[in-house]
């Protein structure tokens, strides 16, 4: 699988000219600011009381001023340009990871194969139940799940035996103090990477289905199952 922004680059492109409509903005400002500063100065040479002309270290300062303004505009953007040359340089990086297995917290595409699901109790919890949400958001199976760290196996069947269609869906674990809910978390799934793209100066990670989540979320990788 092809990494996308190294072959075709419409959305570097655009970044680009985003940094560079940025960039003239920022030199706009500057100019203008310049130029307010020295219409500032003469009218300060013209209306100051003779007998007490402004001292040479006030404009100076002023001038210091104006000076260090300037070079805090053109430092952000010298750390703009950086940054998109890091991000290019991370996608260059992220080739090795396509076709990994990479564990985030995110949808899973349920296609009647079991998924490897884990999650961390919360202190106090004396049980645990799996959340699962279709791509509209409502819930479609709750299930009890072990109490532990450990991981499980969601099969995508009900305690009735039935089974959900092929999908998109949303893993999440409650943790539950007798009868009061101590909170919910995403659950942590694995999915085959498929796809790397840079968008808006991030790196998004596809995952099957469609799913797609920034390259920082993923907490775990390993080589593809055999």
């Amino acid at each position: 699988m092809e990494i996308l922004p190294n072959t075709s680059r419409p959305d570097a492109s655009r970044a680009d000219r985003a940094a560079a409509s940025v960039a003239a903005q920022d030199q706009s400002v500057i100019t203008a600011d310049f130029q307010t500063f020295l219409q500032l100065l003469t009218t300060q040479l013209k209306n100051q009381d003779p007998l007490k002309p402004m001292e040479s270290t006030e404009f100076a300062t002023q001038l210091a001023t104006f000076s260090g303004v300037e070079q805090q505009v053109r430092t952000n953007q010298l750390l703009e340009t950086l940054s998109n040359g890091f991000a290019t340089l991370g996608m260059g990086e992220l080739s090795g990871w396509i076709g990994m297995q990479a564990s985030a917290e995110m949808p899973v595409a349920f296609t009647g194969a079991p998924v490897t699901v884990q999650s961390t109790p919360s202190p106090g919890a004396d049980r645990m139940e799996l959340i699962v949400t279709n791509s509209a958001g409502s819930v479609v199976q709750r299930l009890p799940v072990p109490l532990s760290e450990a991981a499980f196996e969601w099969t995508g069947r009900d305690l009735s035996g039935r089974t959900l269609p092929p999908g998109n869906y949303g893993l999440a674990v409650e943790n539950w103090d007798g009868e009061d809910l101590v909170d919910t978390r995403p659950a942590s799934v694995s999915a085959t990477i498929q796809e790397a793209q840079l968008r808006d100066g991030k790196i998004l990670l596809t995952m099957p289905g469609g799913v797609q989540v920034p390259a920082e979320a993923v907490t775990g990788l390993r080589p593809p199952e055999t």
